[in-house]
Formats: structure tokens, C-alpha cells, sequence
């Protein structure tokens, strides 16, 4: 046992030791944590682009600051899921779930519409999606 665990209270060496074996695992290392990671990034982009719009040109400080620490949350997620991934297909899944969510994002929250080639270009990004990810 380490020097720094032995002067640790019981009940917070529990903890230390849990969250330990939580980064340790190998569970970390998977596809499927790369993928947990890829959706929560992508979330926290969808998130991040519509505080963005809601910041109008951040002249609202509040969503722009909100705006920016849900990017910093969201990389440090994708860079989690690089631990299993090519930077090429989690920066491309990445950014197609975060493009289609901002899209519906926008349709929902602030009545945006696309035409026909953009419901194409929709599609297209969801068959590169599969084709890569395969």
C-alpha cells in the first residue's frame, strides 16, 4: 500500500481505490467506451452549438461561456475515446452525430429549415457514418 494511502482516511481510500480501478480498467480502453465517449461528445457539441446561436455572436455572456465549457467537455471526452479509436473515424462519427443533432436542434428550437439537397447531404453523412464505423 503507498505511503499516501496509508495516511488516508478509510473512507476516502475506498474511494481513491475505486476510482483507481475505474481508470485502470479495461473497460476504458474499449470500443464501446469509445463509443460512450464519441455520443457524450457529440451531445455536448449539439449542446455547445445551440448555446452558441443562443449567444447571438456571444453578446450574451452567460450561453457563451456556457458555450465554451461544453467544447472543452466535449474534446476532452473525444480525446477519451482515441484511447480505442483512429482519430479518423472518431473525429468523423463525431462530427456527423454532431452535425445531424444540431440540425434537428435547429428545426426544433428555432424553426430552421432545410431543403431538399440538405436532407440529402443528411443522408450522406449518415451512410459515411456506417461505411466507416463497419
Amino acid at each position: 500500500m503507498s505511503q499516501s494511502l496509508k495516511t488516508t482516511p478509510k473512507t476516502q481510500r475506498h474511494k481513491v481505490d475505486w476510482l483507481t480501478q475505474w481508470l485502470r480498467a479495461d473497460w476504458l480502453y474499449s470500443k464501446e467506451a469509445a463509443l460512450f465517449f464519441i455520443l457524450l461528445a457529440a451531445l455536448l457539441d449539439i449542446v455547445a452549438n445551440l448555446l452558441l446561436k443562443k449567444s447571438n455572436s456571444f453578446t450574451h455572456k452567460g450561453y457563451a461561456l456556457a458555450c465554451v465549457v461544453m467544447v472543452w467537455i466535449a474534446f476532452s471526452a473525444l480525446a477519451l475515446a482515441l484511447h480505442a479509436l483512429p482519430l479518423s473515424v472518431a473525429y468523423a462519427t463525431w462530427g456527423a452525430v454532431g452535425i445531424i443533432g444540431t440540425t434537428l436542434g435547429g428545426y426544433i428550437l428555432f424553426k430552421e429549415n432545410l431543403g431538399i439537397l440538405g436532407y440529402i447531404g443528411i443522408a450522406m453523412v449518415v451512410c459515411a457514418v456506417i461505411l466507416l464505423n463497419w
